[in-house]
């Protein structure tokens, strides 16, 4: 265990440091911007969609370290992916965050690293707002939170 935690540490410092795919799409087709007022995330977040495919996606923001890892590996694991694949990463993401899914019956690969955020409850949220943010995208809507009806994680 020490060993997936000491991993853990390492991506998401690397991450944090040199965020991948950081930055602003000219003329994307899709966008939105998420927000955790809780602790003071802001993601937002620029693609483009064509073909049902996603051809290019970057992201920028002011968020913890947690976030922006979370946001810079989720851009490199759906970067020409078809939107379906996307969908489903965003849902065992989710699941894998927050405890509801074995994050080995997924097809998470090297985005199970963050399967230990699932024993942090405040940091929840700072993994799952890029991928909530992803998914607000792919589905034209310009905003999401993490609080209120659109929260991420129900039931908390």
């Amino acid at each position: 265990m020490s060993e997936m935690r000491a991993l853990y540490q390492e991506v998401i410092l690397d991450h944090n440091k040199k965020p991948r795919n950081w930055g602003a799409i000219d003329g994307a087709n899709r966008h939105a911007e998420g927000h955790n007022p809780l602790c003071g995330d802001h993601v937002k977040l620029t693609m483009n969609v064509a073909e049902g495919k996603i051809e290019s996606i970057a992201f920028e923001g002011v968020g913890c370290a947690i976030c922006k890892a979370s946001a810079s590996m989720m851009t490199g694991a759906v970067k020409g992916k078809p939107v379906e694949e996307a969908d489903l990463l965003v849902e065992e993401f989710r699941g894998m965050a927050t405890g509801s899914l074995d994050p080995e019956q997924s097809h998470l690969g090297r985005l199970k690293v963050f399967a230990g955020v699932r024993d942090l409850p405040s940091r929840v949220k700072c993994a799952i707002l890029p991928w909530h943010t992803l998914h607000a995208a792919l589905h034209s809507e310009e905003s999401v939170s993490t609080e209120g009806a659109s929260d991420p994680v129900p039931g908390e």
